[in-house]
C-alpha cells in the first residue's frame, strides 16, 4: 500500500465515518453518498472524469464486501432475513452484477456514468423526501421472476456502485413482504451483489495501468481499505442511535445532500 498524505487519509476517513454512521442510521448510504464524494477526490488529483467515475462507483462497490457482513450479521440475529428468497434472487444478482461490472461498465463513458448516477439518485431522493412507500400489489414471483428480479437489480447496482437496496425493498414490499424481512433479505442480498460487481469490475479493469499510486484497474485500493475500515466500524453506532428515533425527517435532510450531490453529478457529467 502507499503511502497515503494526510489530507487523503483525513477524506477518506470522514467520509468512511458518515457513511458507515447514515447506513446503520437511516438503512441508506453507501453509494449513493461515496460516489459523488470519491470521484471528486480523485478528479482533484489529476485523474480524468471518466476514470474518475469509474473508480470511484468500483471502489464504493468493493466497500459493501465489508459492510454488508456486519448488516447481515445483526438482520439474520433478529430473524428478519428471508433465506428463501435470498437464494431465489441470489442467481439473478450474480448474473446481473457480472455482466454490469465486466461488459456495460467498460464500455460506458464515464460522463455518462456520472449523468445516469446524477439522474437516478435525484430520482431517489425525491421518492426519499417524499416519503414515498410502494402499496402491497401481489406475491413474489417464481423462480424465473425472482431470478430476472435480481438480474435486474445486479445489473443496476454494477452500474451505481451500490447495495441495491434502493431497487430490492421497494419491489419486495410490493410482492407483499413485510419491512422488516425486505429490510433484512435485501441486507443478505448486499454480499453477493458486491461479489459480483467487483469480480467484474477487476475483469473489465484488468491490465489497465493504475491511474492513482495504489490502485489496481478501476478499484483505488487505499480508499477501499480505509473506508470500509471506518464504514464497519461506524455503522453499528448508526444502528443503535436510529432505536426509538423518527428518522422520517433525517431522512429528508439526508434526501437534500443527495439532491445536491446529484446536482454535482450532473454538472460534471454534461462539462466533463
Amino acid at each position: 500500500m502507499p503511502e497515503l498524505g494526510l489530507l487523503l487519509i483525513a477524506e477518506l476517513l470522514a467520509l468512511g465515518v458518515v457513511g458507515g454512521f447514515l447506513a446503520g442510521l437511516l438503512g441508506v448510504g453507501g453509494g449513493m453518498m461515496m460516489v459523488p464524494f470519491l470521484t471528486a477526490i480523485i478528479s482533484h488529483r489529476g485523474v480524468p472524469l471518466a476514470m474518475a467515475v469509474k473508480m470511484a462507483i468500483a471502489t464504493s462497490m468493493a466497500t459493501i464486501l465489508f459492510t454488508s457482513l456486519s448488516s447481515l450479521r445483526a438482520h439474520h440475529r433478529l430473524g428478519a432475513v428471508r433465506w428463501d428468497l435470498v437464494r431465489g434472487l441470489t442467481p439473478g444478482i450474480v448474473i446481473g452484477g457480472l455482466a454490469s461490472g465486466a461488459g456495460a461498465f467498460a464500455m460506458l463513458k464515464g460522463q455518462g456514468l456520472a449523468l445516469f448516477f446524477g439522474l437516478f439518485i435525484g430520482w431517489s431522493a425525491l421518492n426519499m423526501f417524499r416519503n414515498r412507500k410502494p402499496r402491497p400489489g401481489r406475491d413474489m414471483p417464481g423462480l424465473a421472476g425472482q431470478t430476472a428480479a435480481g438480474a435486474t437489480v445486479g445489473f443496476l447496482s454494477g452500474l451505481l456502485g451500490a447495495g441495491g437496496a434502493f431497487m430490492s425493498v421497494p419491489f419486495m414490499v410490493w410482492c407483499n413482504v413485510p419491512i422488516r424481512h425486505a429490510v433484512g433479505t435485501s441486507a443478505a442480498m448486499g454480499f453477493p451483489i458486491a461479489v459480483a460487481a467487483t469480480a467484474g469490475y477487476i475483469v473489465s479493469g484488468w491490465g489497465l495501468p493504475p491511474a492513482l499510486p495504489g490502485a489496481a484497474g478501476y478499484l483505488y485500493l487505499p480508499a477501499l481499505v480505509v473506508i470500509a475500515a471506518a464504514s464497519v466500524s461506524m455503522a453499528p453506532l448508526g444502528a443503535r442511535v436510529a432505536q426509538g428515533m423518527d428518522t422520517v425527517k433525517l431522512k429528508r435532510l439526508f434526501a437534500c445532500l443527495l439532491l445536491g450531490l446529484a446536482t454535482y453529478m450532473l454538472h460534471r457529467g454534461l462539462t466533463g
